[in-house]
């Protein structure tokens, strides 16, 4: 098949979304498939066109041997609704003007969601290129711009709803990532043919090799316990939690917390650390993507908190799978579907409850007093990624899905 993804966001940016669509643009061209990528100028998350880029409204690159077209975006740093409205709108109306630089018909254009309106592009785009829409949706929107309170206008999240229905509804095939979204949306489109499309782990970070100098590079000794929390820093996050769990540590304990990433709350939570002189947690500077695996490797486990919501009952932090495949422990501090799967199911670590400063303080010297347990976790959780979320399996899967829906439409 002739696949166009298109999406708002993709490398070199760094992020969940990115990793995910490249990773699965990866397997796509490996199963034997004519992938091709649209896509904004880079600028995530920093909210600043990648030096590259800058002044240009169109261009074609490739990125892992997959054509990437890459269009105008209106970036801003100011975080009101009206510049994130800007943002997303900027490209939902230049990615359909670029659509008309790409050659040929493609069989299916899957559209990445959020941003919501992007929805409108593909669904546009689609029809021009003779492809099935797929709509594959990595968040409920504006149910969760709602919920974070991002956006509050009644008569804005009213039109949104209808607008979110209508590309259900308009969809070939919709596609969510966890399996609470696909629970949700086919709860409201019965008819609808739902396929999950989870997050995963390429195969080839299985085999990663251990930097056993990288602690010392980084600042830290061998007995240091070191929790890694690597992603974006935000708001949905709420990593209040790990700097106040930080303060709890006793005196006697060498748990550190590490922060790894970019974000709108970073500068906030650096201000806290410093004014609060915080002594257990380190923010480590930013990295290219392929240096991660190595950061990763070097540490004892990973902490993975979000904010305390029922609508992150069905999330599924990204930062997990890469975890996993190279044996970091889990702290995680997300309920529902995480913890049934990764804790429950899969022994990969210990559940702490969301923003339980106290109750996070206390797993993660438990962890450090415990490193048999934790290697066993470890130890489970690439097994547990090998058998599930193979990013190779992932994609057959979806194309077994594609196929199957144009078998019963015949």
């Amino acid at each position: 098949m002739r696949i166009l993804i298109l999406s708002q966001y993709y490398p070199p940016e760094t992020g969940a979304p990115q990793n995910r669509l490249s990773g699965l643009a990866r397997e796509l061209k490996a199963l034997g498939h004519d992938v091709v990528v649209l896509c904004a100028m880079p600028n995530y998350p920093a909210m600043e066109i990648h030096k590259d880029y800058k002044g240009k409204w169109f261009l074609k690159d490739q990125f892992e041997g997959i054509d990437v077209f890459r269009s105008w975006i209106y970036v801003s740093k100011n975080r009101s609704i009206i510049s994130r409205l800007l943002n997303y709108f900027s490209f939902t109306f230049s990615s359909v003007f670029a659509s008309a630089k790409i050659p040929g018909k493609f069989d299916v254009l899957m559209c990445e969601s959020p941003p919501l309106f992007l929805g409108i592009s593909g669904w546009w785009i689609s029809k021009r290129k003779n492809a099935k829409f797929v709509f594959n949706v990595s968040d409920l929107w504006p149910e969760s711009a709602e919920k974070l309170g991002v956006i509050t206008n009644k008569f804005f999240l009213n039109l949104a709803t209808k607008l979110e229905e209508w590309l259900y509804r308009s969809s070939y095939l919709v596609t969510g990532q966890t399996q609470g979204i696909v629970k949700d949306i086919h709860s409201r489109f019965p008819n609808k043919t739902v396929h999950w499309l989870p997050n995963g782990v390429d195969k080839s970070i299985f085999n990663t090799k251990f930097n056993p100098g990288k602690r010392k590079e980084m600042g830290f000794a061998d007995d240091d316990f070191l929790l890694l929390y690597a992603g974006i820093i935000g708001i949905a996050q709420g990593l209040d939690v790990i700097l106040d769990a930080a303060k709890l540590i006793p005196a006697s304990s060498k748990v550190k917390f590490l922060l790894l990433g970019d974000g709108p709350e970073k500068e906030r939570l650096i201000a806290r650390v410093k004014t609060e002189n915080i002594q257990r947690v380190h923010f480590l500077d930013l990295v290219t993507r392929p240096e991660v695996p190595s950061i990763v490797s070097s540490v004892d486990a990973a902490v993975i908190p979000l904010k305390k919501m029922d609508l992150f009952l069905g999330a599924i932090p990204s930062k997990i799978f890469e975890n996993l495949a190279l044996e970091k422990p889990l702290l995680l501090a997300v309920d529902g579907e995480a913890r049934e799967l990764f804790i429950s199911q899969g022994k990969c670590g210990l559940f702490t409850e969301p923003e339980n400063a106290e109750a996070l303080a206390e797993a993660a010297v438990y962890m450090e007093q415990h490193p048999d347990e934790c290697k066993a976790m470890g130890t489970n959780g690439k097994a547990y990624a090998q058998k599930y979320f193979m990013r190779e399996n992932i994609a057959r899967n979806w194309i077994d899905a594609m196929e199957a829906e144009m078998q019963k439409r015949k």
